[in-house]
């Protein structure tokens, strides 16, 4: 119990932004409207993923700090709860962070998430999104922020600040509400 209450504490502080933790200037992030940048990312499964493979779906980007911390784990395993929900809505969830395809395939096997992990660990389709980047030490860790795609390309809208707890939600009535 005690360190699970330590890792929350430390999360907190790293989510805040304390004890030497700095965000890089980042491009500027991509604005609701725009034509969402193209990439391609490896998947925990080491296997290419592009953004051109779901026109015609709805895409929900999220970008996150990092593999098996107690916020990212929160978020993943509530867009993992609502996976159905997602395919209802003709969505995909693709979650992308600066740990390896090692990682993201460690993580997916022992919390069994189905959805895409992509690996990007030069932080290329961070920058092209112009999602912060943080680092602490060695260490880098993309900021958390999610961007909605619609099925043509367009975004619809941009979450420069998610709370774990109630993202998918929001996320899943943000859906709904652009499709009427």
């Amino acid at each position: 119990m005690r360190k699970g209450i330590w890792i929350a504490v430390i999360m907190g502080v790293i989510a805040a932004g304390g004890f030497g933790l700095k965000a890089a200037a980042a491009a500027d992030s991509v604005q609701v409207g725009a034509a969402a940048p193209n990439f391609t990312l490896p998947s925990q499964e080491d296997k290419p993923v592009s953004l051109k493979d779901y026109k015609g779906k709805w895409v929900v980007l999220y970008f996150y700090p990092k593999d098996q911390t107690t916020g990212c784990t929160i978020e993943a395993h509530n867009f993992q709860r609502d996976m159905a929900k997602y395919d209802a809505a003709n969505a995909v969830v693709l979650g992308v962070s600066l740990d390896t395809v090692e990682g993201h395939k460690a993580w997916c096997a022992k919390d069994t998430f189905s959805f895409k992990l992509l690996a990007d660990p030069d932080h290329k389709v961070v920058d092209a999104y112009g999602v912060p980047v943080m680092t602490h030490g060695d260490m880098k860790f993309a900021s958390r922020q999610t961007f909605l795609i619609s099925p043509d390309g367009k975004v619809v809208k941009v979450w420069p600040k998610v709370d774990v707890q109630t993202h998918s939600e929001e996320v899943l009535a943000e859906i709904a509400a652009n499709k009427k």
